[in-house]
């Protein structure tokens, strides 16, 4: 078989394997908040996760699109099919390497942006390793211009968004039910947290499975005679089946720290920061085209929500551990990118 369809199937395999990661790590994105105030028990959130995270993932591909552009591989694919994937593969173990690292450590960091740093890194490696070589025409290049407009943008407004509305929205909420009855309040909402944390799960679905389809479209455009920019069905059921089934592996790890360490939640604080959240993902999903980070929006909610009671009420300590991840994830899943190219390349140099 030749080689460049090997690597090309092991870069499709990945990335289902980072789908896969992808989906236990932000399992708790969507449900964490709902356990907490046990509106449902873990394996029935976790069920309903998946089953939405699917139905989500099937909704569009616009998310894919912005992630295949991410790394600039026209030029490449006509002359070195080989070199082009092992850009690829590099990225995403990248990405794997620091989702399994953060999971370790119980930080919700943003997968999405573990997967943008991953081959961000491992294009600027290969840009260093040979582009001085090639031929005009023939380099690779990160679009920087489509990374910062897409990515660097919307995380840094998202949190804001998602702090700010969903502080709003818990505002206006305890001022609407301000003479209502206590338990009554709580047990309606623990209902209504079930149809908010559905939508949260579908949101998910809608932007993170599509990453993994941005990178299998990568992968098959690289060995494949097609010039379309419609990615196929099959990728897209791939894709949306691999993450669904992360989900219900569960990220206890995470579930904690979201639901418990950063405020304890009540009801209607859980219904106010999912619904904020998910309306966050839809918009910059069917929108923007944006790869934005579940991770982010529903954190930031969270702490918005929290706000409510008090400023004191958020463990900022945690809150801070947790920015620190995000700051950090870009920057070492590129490096962990860019050094897996390396020595995939000078492996490849050896017996090719």
């Amino acid at each position: 078989m030749d080689a460049a369809i090997v690597i090309a199937l092991t870069v499709m395999v990945m990335a289902l394997v980072f789908d896969f990661t992808n989906g236990f790590h932000d399992a708790a994105n969507a449900i964490a908040t709902c356990v907490s105030t046990r509106a449902l028990t873990p394996r029935v959130a976790l069920a309903m996760a998946a089953i939405m995270n699917m139905v989500g993932a099937l909704l569009g591909t616009g998310v894919a699109k912005t992630i295949a552009d991410t790394v600039g591989l026209d030029s490449l694919r006509e002359t070195n099919t080989v070199e082009a994937l092992l850009i690829v593969l590099a990225g995403l173990i990248g990405a794997i390497t620091w989702n399994l690292i953060t999971w370790w450590r119980g930080l919700p960091s943003s997968s999405s942006h573990a997967l943008i740093g991953g081959l961000a890194g491992s294009g600027m490696a290969a840009m260093v390793f040979f582009n001085a070589t090639r031929t005009p025409g023939q380099e690779v290049g990160v679009h920087w211009g489509k990374i910062s407009q897409k990515v660097f943008i919307p995380m840094v407004i998202s949190p804001v968004v998602g702090f700010s509305l969903a502080f709003g929205l818990m505002v206006l909420l305890m001022w609407l039910f301000r003479r209502s009855n206590p338990h009554k309040l709580t047990r309606r909402f623990r209902h209504l947290q079930i149809v908010s944390a559905g939508a949260m799960a579908m949101g998910h679905g809608l932007q993170d499975a599509q990453k993994t389809m941005g990178v299998m479209f990568m992968a098959y455009l690289t060995v494949s005679e097609t010039t379309g920019t419609e990615i196929p069905v099959w990728i897209i059921l791939l894709a949306a089946a691999a993450i669904s089934m992360g989900t219900y592996a569960g990220g206890w790890r995470i579930m904690r720290t979201l639901g418990r360490r950063i405020i304890e939640l009540d009801p209607v604080r859980g219904f106010a920061a999912e619904t904020v959240a998910a309306s966050v993902l839809y918009t910059t999903a069917f929108v923007f085209s944006a790869p934005i980070s579940t991770t982010h929006t529903i954190t930031s909610a969270i702490m918005g929500v929290g706000a409510t009671k008090r400023l004191s009420a958020v463990r900022w300590g945690v809150a801070k551990n947790i920015v620190g991840a995000w700051l950090l994830t870009i920057p070492m899943a590129g490096l962990t990118g860019a050094a897996t190219f390396f020595v995939m390349y000078g492996v490849q140099s050896l017996f090719s």
